[in-house]
C-alpha cells in the first residue's frame, strides 16, 4: 500500500518515490537536503540570488545555464558550488545561479509539477513551518537523503534531523503530524543541543569534514539563523513574500 498517511496534516517520508506518495495532494512540500542543496539555497537567496536547481553537472547543465543567463555551480571547492561557504563568501553574488545536485534538486523539480515547493533546512526551519502553516491544509515534509553506489536511496541520519527541525516547529504550531513525521521530530529534539557535533560525526557530515569542509557543516547546524523561506517558482528559489 503508498503510504500517503491521509488524516494528517503533517507527513513526512524519503526521496522522490515517497515525496510523491506524501506530496500528491499536498498544499506544498518543504524539501530537505541539509548537506548540503538546501541549505545551500538558504544561504544564496538570503544574498538575492535567484537558485534554479538541476539534477547533475555537464553539458545539460551548462545549457540551462546560458538559457537562463546564469552563472554554473561546479564541484566543490572551485568556486561557486553546492558548499553554502562558496555562496556566503560570493562577492558579488550572482543574480542566478544554477545549481545541480543529485538528491536535493532532483527531489525539488520532480515535486515542483505537483506542489508549491520550498527548501527548508535547520537554519530555516521556523521561518519554514511558519510559511507553510499559513500556505494550506495538508504540508509534506520529505527528506532528500543520499545515494548508495548503486543509484538506491539511502536515508541518511543529517536529513533526518533536518527534517525534524521543521517537523517540530510545526508541531510546535499545533499541527497534527503523522507517526512518521512525529517520530522524525522527535529525532531532532534528541540532539538538537549538540547538533554540531553529532552532524560533523555522521557519515555524510565526516567525509566533508574529511575534504575540508568543516565550514558548510557549522553552516548546515546553525539553528533558526535565517528567516528566509526560498520557494520554487519559474525563475527558481526566491524568498517568498512573508
Amino acid at each position: 500500500m503508498t503510504p500517503v498517511q491521509d488524516g494528517y496534516a503533517v507527513r513526512f517520508e524519503w526521496g522522490v518515490t515517497g515525496g510523491a506518495a506524501i506530496a500528491a495532494d499536498a498544499d506544498c512540500a518543504l524539501v530537505v537536503d541539509i548537506l548540503s542543496f538546501t541549505t545551500t539555497v538558504g544561504v544564496a537567496v538570503e544574498h538575492g540570488t535567484a537558485v534554479i536547481p538541476y539534477p547533475s553537472l555537464g553539458e545539460a547543465a551548462e545549457t540551462v545555464a546560458a538559457e537562463h543567463g546564469a552563472s554554473l555551480a561546479g564541484p566543490r571547492g572551485l568556486g561557486l558550488s553546492l558548499s553554502p561557504m562558496s555562496l556566503r563568501e560570493a562577492d558579488p553574488a550572482p543574480a542566478r545561479l544554477v545549481l545541480p545536485s543529485p538528491n536535493g534538486a532532483t527531489v525539488a523539480t520532480a515535486l515542483a509539477g505537483t506542489t508549491t515547493v520550498a527548501a527548508a533546512s535547520v537554519r530555516n526551519a521556523r521561518a519554514v513551518a511558519s510559511w507553510a502553516s499559513g500556505h494550506g491544509l495538508t504540508i509534506a515534509v520529505v527528506a532528500a537523503g543520499e545515494r548508495w553506489p548503486d543509484g538506491t536511496l539511502r536515508p541518511c541520519i543529517e536529513d533526518l534531523w533536518g527534517a525534524g527541525a521543521v517537523l517540530a516547529a510545526l508541531e510546535d504550531l499545533d499541527l497534527d503530524l503523522s507517526p512518521e513525521a512525529a517520530a522524525a521530530a522527535d529525532a531532532y529534539r534528541v540532539v538538537a543541543g549538540r547538533l554540531g557535533g553529532h552532524l560533523a560525526a555522521c557519515t555524510s557530515g565526516a567525509e566533508l569534514v574529511r575534504q575540508g569542509f568543516e565550514a558548510d557543516v557549522s553552516i548546515a547546524a546553525e539553528s533558526n539563523t535565517s528567516g528566509v523561506v526560498p520557494v520554487l517558482g519559474p525563475d527558481g528559489f526566491v524568498a517568498a513574500t512573508l
